[in-house]
């Protein structure tokens, strides 16, 4: 449980953060790319706060990379239109636009978490020897 500690309290943070990205009028910028980066690691807290030792970090981060996609092309598809999803929280949740930059954005936000991942790991073994 004390493992999963960091990642419950960065998914909540974040995830707060998203929701007053989502709710208050923020600069176009902030609203349209850095919610798309912040998303990234709320998914990727999310994930490990279920599973903070197993796993290979980087694999997640990739996986959480392929899955931002995979949901970013289903919007491309109106899968929001497809399934009948009326909800106005739960469609702004699935999304129902798609853009180019938003994978860009996606990227972004895994190179930050790969970044992260990695200065962790290295101040970890350092912390060990």
């Amino acid at each position: 449980m004390k493992a999963r500690l960091p990642y419950i309290a960065g998914f909540l943070l974040l995830t707060a953060v998203e929701v007053c990205i989502g709710i208050f009028e923020f600069s176009v910028f902030v609203r349209s790319y850095l919610g798309d980066v912040i998303i990234v690691w709320v998914l990727y807290c999310l994930w490990r706060s279920f599973s903070p030792k197993r796993g290979n970090s980087y694999l997640i981060a990739g996986g959480i990379l392929v899955f931002s996609f995979i949901v970013e092309f289903l919007q491309k598809a109106h899968i929001a239109d497809i399934l009948g999803v009326e909800n106005k929280l739960l469609r702004i949740i699935i999304g129902t636009s798609f853009a180019t930059k938003d994978l860009w954005c996606y990227v972004a936000g895994t190179a930050v978490t790969v970044l992260e991942i990695f200065i962790f790991q290295n101040l970890l073994s350092r912390r060990r020897q």
